[in-house]
């Protein structure tokens, strides 16, 4: 049996925590909020109860492996999409049947288009899922996948997703909903690879869930779960160091001033702070992919009724390329990264009576926003004034396009990219650690014994994605002996 410490009790670490107590390991967790979860975050008001995290449940069966009993409802639509035009489109986890809504939505022609791109799109997904997301990968690892030339040429290295887009969908509208998903990795689409095509195929195949009562309750399902095989979550209680000796991980330091002896660590920090803070080691973090793109929340108690909101629901913006230019800069034409004016808009408004008071609704709203910083590509958002006149802006934003609530609201509360700075230790409040991609930082530290899970290292960021970190960890370390 070894010791092991994890570090970090967001999803990715409690998954570790599971797996590793289920291979018969002797663990701890160790996290420095007063709470477990991580970015999947909880926050009540007056009777209301937000998200403040992911609002999407997708690869259900990941979490049925940890052995939780999750009581998933799904969704349909999975998100609803208003286009600029006016024209609406409801996502769906059947294929024939959004196949059906967007010939009605666009015509024949642009649901024959999709139906290609589908086709390419599940290509993608069965070798993304049999090569790259349940399995270490390294430039290595990948040199090998490109023996396999079916694997290679559906994956298309060196294509982006705007690239596949405009090769397949001949309708903006359709094009638009497919950069969208570029952002579930924090990167822009004009960069992204082609691979995550493999992200609408998840969602759309295997569907989109919620959770009565909020996503939220899968933090505490979790920490259900470890306290069921005897692991042991201290909150409250920060790692300050991983100590070495001879090239090997030998414990953690707290803040305590104590030190824990450890066999193995299991880091769910971001890497960022793992390779700067914990385990100083500049040559790793100089090679740390780009930071993923922020957000900009604002938590709105709402009276009445909002018919024409899906549970999820995504307005476009008419250019969406100056918003990718904004939240990430646009250094070839020397600009800086600012909030952007016409953003996409995606609310989430739960109809569980669990989550408002009767008469009312709770709309968690997210836009894409450039990081917390003083650098070229960030913003200071602890300027005074400005997370209160961009919430304005952004209702305003929401009344032009047909949803206007300015005069039914309870209270509205915004959360700015620095504030999930410094509620989660993400470095510039970045939602998923590393901009989307295939060479993340390795779940192997530089150190033996040391391993990585969550959204910073591979294979991402998402409540999925970092619940597979956490397996590969655990079979890479596999069973305890003895």
């Amino acid at each position: 049996m070894s010791r092991i410490v994890v570090i970090g009790a967001g999803v990715g670490g409690l998954a570790a925590a599971v797996r590793l107590a289920e291979a018969g390991h002797d663990v701890t967790v160790h996290e420095r909020a007063a709470t477990v979860g991580g970015k999947l975050g909880r926050y009540e008001r007056d009777g209301f109860r937000f998200d403040t995290g992911p609002s999407l449940l997708t690869l259900p069966q990941v979490f049925a492996d940890l052995g939780l009993s999750l009581d998933a409802v799904p969704l349909d639509p999975v998100v609803r999409h208003v286009f600029p035009d006016g024209s609406v489109l409801d996502s769906s986890s059947d294929p024939d049947v959004f196949l059906g809504r967007i010939a009605a939505a666009f015509g024949p022609a642009g649901a024959a288009d999709w139906a290609r791109f589908w086709r390419r799109a599940g290509r993608i997904w069965a070798a993304s899922w049999g090569s790259v997301l349940q399995r270490e990968v390294s430039p290595a690892a990948l040199a090998r996948l490109s023996w396999r030339v079916g694997d290679l040429a559906a994956i298309a290295p060196g294509r982006s997703l705007r690239a596949l887009g405009r090769r397949y969908l001949r309708d903006p509208r359709l094009r638009m909903l497919l950069d969208r998903y570029a952002t579930y990795t924090g990167t822009d689409p004009r960069r992204a690879p082609a691979a995550l095509a493999a992200i609408p195929y998840a969602e759309l195949a295997f569907g989109g869930w919620y959770l009565p009562g909020g996503l939220g309750v899968l933090a505490t399902a979790l920490l259900d779960r470890c306290a069921a095989l005897g692991v042991t979550v201290h909150t409250s209680s920060p790692v300050t160091a991983v100590r070495t000796r001879s090239g090997r991980v030998a414990g953690v330091g707290l803040s305590s001033g104590s030190e824990l002896p450890a066999d193995m660590v299991v880091s769910d920090v971001d890497a960022a702070t793992l390779y700067r803070d914990l385990l100083p080691s500049p040559d790793r973090l100089a090679r740390l992919a780009d930071r993923s793109l922020a957000g900009f929340v604002m938590l709105l108690g709402v009276r009445g009724s909002t018919p024409e909101l899906a549970h999820h629901t995504v307005f476009f913006p008419r250019d969406y390329d100056a918003e990718f230019d904004a939240v990430f800069g646009s250094p070839g034409h020397g600009r800086r990264a600012r909030p952007p004016s016409d953003p996409a808009v995606f609310v989430t408004r739960a109809t569980d009576p669990a989550v408002h008071p009767p008469g009312t609704e709770a709309w968690f709203v997210l836009v894409n926003a450039p990081r917390h910083g003083t650098a070229a590509g960030a913003v200071d958002w602890r300027r005074p004034g400005l997370a209160e006149s961009y919430g304005t802006h952004i209702l305003n934003v929401l009344a032009a396009r047909g949803v206007d609530v300015r005069d039914r609201l309870v209270f509205r509360e915004t959360r700015t990219p620095a504030d999930l700075a410094e509620a989660t230790a993400a470095p510039g409040g970045a939602i998923y650690g590393t901009a989307g991609g295939l060479l993340r930082p390795a779940n192997r530290g530089p150190v033996d014994g040391l391993f990585l899970v969550g959204g910073s290292a591979h294979p991402g960021g998402g409540l999925p994605m970092v619940t597979l970190s956490a397996k590969i960890v655990a079979d890479r370390i596999g069973p305890a002996v003895g």
